[in-house]
């Protein structure tokens, strides 16, 4: 119904810099991890209804993708 991920889009951006990094000639095991930067929020209004919910207006004005 409410779904808080990581932005899989900049995921992958990202993981082109690492890439470019390593085909420069950086050491794979000295790139640091990172955490994601950026989340999407997502809110399925079908399902909070056939659950009879009823989602915060301010939930809804947050969210990234609404589906209805």
């Amino acid at each position: 119904m409410i779904s808080f991920a990581a932005d899989y889009g900049d995921l992958f951006r990202r993981a082109g810099g690492f890439v470019n990094k390593i085909l420069k000639g950086a050491n794979p095991a000295t790139l640091p991890v990172e955490p994601p930067r950026k989340f999407d929020l997502t809110v399925n209004l079908k399902t909070a209804k056939t659950l009879e919910l009823t989602i915060p207006p301010a939930i809804l004005a947050a969210a990234n993708e609404i589906i209805e």
